[in-house]
């Protein structure tokens, strides 16, 4: 589904990504994770495009996002050809991001009517049953204002998943919360895990990592120092970089 290869980019004289390569097939679950500034977020931004590559290639579902090619030059596919790939995939960030006019439902609905041209009778019933599905169907009408932290980040899920997307990004999505409101967002992360959704998930949950991920990736200072199944990532990490971050989040 994702097929990134050698990923670089910079910032001024900062290496954010140093050759970071990575796939994920149908159905995957992927945990990325590491210290703050290790370089995660901006991988998944590097992924949707929301940030350019300096080297490298992505594929998404086959399709070619961007390349180099044998100079060293940095080639995107068209606007209208990257904006079709980039709507395969679905982000949710950690900031909510919510329209503060919109009600909870026009939120929802907004992006499909806009970008895609689905009528609004169309998605009505799709954004009704997307906001049951993350147990917020008696707050259709609220505007976010009203909202919880915990209830805006899954408006913000429902609302990615409204675009019918193939793939989710998850850029820390809990990390704004308190973490009385961190569990309903897990459970509707897990719920889409369950559901065979392609996810991968940046997180500070290491407890989330640990039950829902088929793989977990650590990052650190813009690599991916190590990659494997829960199981070897927390229980038998080969890297001593891995140990010592692992050694502080679990106290």
């Amino acid at each position: 589904m994702i097929r990134a290869i050698n990923l670089h980019k910079h910032f001024k004289q900062f290496e954010a990504l140093k050759g970071v390569s990575l796939e994920v097939a149908k159905g995957e679950v992927v945990a990325i994770i590491g210290p703050s500034g290790s370089g995660k977020s901006t991988f998944l931004r590097c992924l949707n495009r929301l940030e350019t590559i300096d080297e490298g290639l992505i594929e998404i579902e086959g399709e070619e996002l961007v390349s180099t090619d044998y100079q060293g030059k940095v080639q995107y596919v068209n606007e209208n050809d990257a904006r079709l790939i980039c709507q395969k995939m679905g982000m949710v960030f950690q900031q909510f991001n919510l329209f503060p006019h919109l009600t909870v439902l026009q939120n929802v609905m907004e992006a499909p009517i806009t970008v895609k041209g689905v009528k609004a009778q169309e998605i009505l019933p799709v954004a009704q049953e997307l906001l049951r599905k993350v147990g917020l169907e008696d707050k259709m009408a609220t505007y976010p204002s009203r909202l919880s932290g915990g209830q805006k980040q899954r408006v913000a899920i429902a609302r990615a998943l409204a675009m019918k997307p193939d793939i989710m990004l998850f850029d820390e999505p809990t990390s704004a919360l308190d973490p009385e409101l961190t569990g309903e967002v897990l459970r509707s992360m897990r719920q889409l895990a369950e559901e065979h959704m392609t996810m991968i998930v940046v997180t500070h949950e290491m407890g989330f990592a640990r039950e829902v991920a088929n793989r977990v990736i650590f990052m650190d200072k813009g690599e991916i120092i190590e990659e494997g199944t829960p199981q070897e990532i927390f229980e038998n990490p080969s890297q001593s970089r891995t140990q010592s971050f692992l050694s502080v989040v679990a106290e």
